[in-house]
């Protein structure tokens, strides 16, 4: 006997509606995985996994290579190399030429003329940070990884200047509003980006064994009295805060003003050490952990 036609669809449509209700079943977002779902892992409920997360891989991947000491770089985003300076300037100056009652001409030159004096930051910078690992590579008992922010101008230089000796060296990138870049020499397995500022800043300081701060604008000086104060309250362990070009410091901040008032103690400026040269920022390091130096 042959089988009822009608049935048989019957069959056909209601096997055709239960593969189609499984696969919009599989497609609902109920039943992602939850480590999956970016729209479950970003919601504000799910903040705390979301920074224990961030914490972690950065953590891992250090622990994993076994990164134990950090020499921490600060400083401006803005500050260009001398070559990247000097070529704004020529440029300025060509401008200038072309339009000389240009306000904006005028103003572009004035910019760039500030731009190749400060590249002497960059320049600095770059050789301190050469300095530091040139003195890991040969003595790798005592070694010491730059870690800068990850981004341009003295960030750059520090990352550029352990790569150009032959290192390596990490970058703690931040999501911002104007979306930051890594610079392009920092060890590609270390370029980290975060997205709260609380636990990069945890990874700044975690395994510091020195903070070098360059001149710099909000940023820099938030990092450098965050550290300042973590020391100053016994919540980090003491290691050196070096601060480069005394004549800059000093002018931006009365740190003697601070004692005078009774805002700070006077022990409380042994936690700053001045600089001027590169060499002199990493013989403070030396002196401090009795390091053989190689500069």
């Amino acid at each position: 006997m042959s089988a009822d036609p009608l049935l048989y669809q019957r069959h056909l449509s209601s096997a055709r509606q239960a593969t189609e209700q499984c696969r919009d079943l599989r497609d609902h977002p109920s039943y992602r995985l939850s480590f999956a779902d970016d729209d479950f892992l970003m919601q504000d409920e799910l903040r705390h996994v979301r920074l224990q997360l961030e914490y972690l891989k950065p953590q891992l991947i250090l622990e994993q290579h076994q990164i134990q000491a950090t020499v921490v770089v600060f400083g401006s985003a803005r500050f260009l190399s001398p070559e990247q300076a000097q070529l704004l300037l020529q440029q300025a100056q060509q401008q200038l030429e072309q339009r000389p009652d240009d306000p904006d001409a005028k103003l572009q030159l004035k910019t760039a003329q500030r731009q190749l004096k400060n590249s002497r930051y960059y320049q600095a910078a770059e050789k301190f940070a050469a300095l530091v690992t040139r003195h890991s590579q040969q003595q790798p008992e005592q070694s010491l990884m730059i870690i800068s922010g990850g981004g341009p101008g003295v960030m750059e230089a520090a990352n550029k200047g352990a790569s150009l000796a032959g290192g390596q060296s990490i970058g703690l990138n931040i999501v911002l509003p104007h979306e930051q870049k890594p610079n392009p020499y920092i060890t590609p397995e270390f370029c980290f980006r975060f997205h709260y500022f609380a636990i990069r800043k945890m990874h700044f300081l975690q395994r510091a064994r020195a903070l070098v701060a360059f001149p710099g604008g909000f940023g820099t000086l938030d990092e450098l009295f965050e550290t300042l104060t973590l020391l100053q309250t016994g919540k980090a362990t003491t290691v050196p805060v070096i601060l480069y070009d005394k004549s800059f410091w000093t002018r931006l901040i009365n740190f003697d003003l601070l004692v005078e008032e009774g805002l700070i103690k006077p022990e409380d400026l042994e936690l700053i050490q001045f600089v001027d040269t590169p060499e002199q920022a990493w013989q403070a390091i030396c002196q401090c952990y009795k390091l053989g130096q190689s500069l």
